[in-house]
């Protein structure tokens, strides 16, 4: 008796099926039969086959305290210095003994409501107004000092903003003899204060949770090129801030992970 292709299909289905023939490759594989499906047998358990999950948090202190509790024989952290953020994998393995890398940590530092605010009026154009509201907004941070380094009141620095006066004044020289006539023309534009301008804002601030308190130094500058004029604060030093705030972080968390786990600067890519 001769069998249909069909048959024969059918017959070499079931065996694949009922032998669940694995090939020699590096990674484990099965051969099945092409109407078969694999099934995910895990949510039928009484538990999951194994821990994973990620865990985030904006808390240095709440991060460490979970690595220390969660530590892992190859647990390992990469920090990412530019985006204040460290993530953390407990179950990466070795070249040898890969893991997963499933089960992870996330630690995105949040910056506080006066870092915040700080970096984002630095290098805005704002009115008389707008700065002085800013100022008497953030005062509780802020100290101010004059051109020569005197300190002054914050109420007076306010006044100061408010009350600037720009003063135009042209000055013009003629020159005429046989051959040439020249004239040269010279504008000048002052603005003063009936108070003393500050020159400087320092300004007293917390970057992020669990990290110490920096003093930003703040440029004031009074532009006069339009109608009316506005004022600018410039972060000096500001590359150089950052990157000492971003040492900062790599330390205390050095220091709040201990022995739990490796840390490493960079980023990593579980594909």
């Amino acid at each position: 008796m001769s069998l249909t292709k069909d048959a024969l299909q059918l017959i070499t289905d079931n065996a694949l099926a009922a032998a669940g023939k694995e090939l020699e490759t590096d990674t484990p594989v099965v051969l099945i039969p092409e109407g078969s499906k694999v099934v995910d047998l895990e949510r039928f358990q009484h538990g999951r086959s194994r821990f994973r999950g990620t865990y985030s948090t904006h808390s240095l202190v709440d991060f460490g305290a979970y690595v220390v509790e969660r530590a892992a024989p190859d647990a390992r952290g990469f920090i990412d210095q530019d985006a204040m953020s460290c993530v953390m994998l407990f179950n990466l393995g070795t070249p040898d003994l890969p893991g997963h890398a499933d089960d992870r940590a996330v630690l995105r530092l949040k910056a506080s409501a006066a870092f915040a605010a700080v970096q984002a009026v630095c290098g805005q154009a704002l009115a008389q107004k707008a700065m002085s509201d800013w100022i008497e907004d953030w005062n509780q941070h802020l100290a101010a000092t004059d051109e020569n380094g005197a300190t002054m009141s914050i109420a007076k620095a306010i006044a100061a903003v408010r009350t600037i006066t720009v003063k135009a004044s042209s000055e013009s020289d003629h020159a005429v003899s046989e051959t040439r006539t020249s004239r040269s023309t010279m504008d000048a534009i002052e603005a003063s204060s009936k108070e003393t301008l500050p020159a400087w804002l320092d300004f007293k601030v917390t970057p992020f949770e669990g990290l110490g308190e920096q003093v930003i130094r703040l440029r004031v500058s009074v532009i006069t090129s339009g109608a009316q004029p506005v004022l600018k604060l410039r972060w000096i030093g500001e590359e150089a801030q950052r990157e000492a705030i971003a040492q900062e972080f790599k330390a205390v968390l050095d220091d709040k992970v201990g022995t739990a786990a490796k840390l490493s600067l960079g980023t990593f890519d579980a594909k």
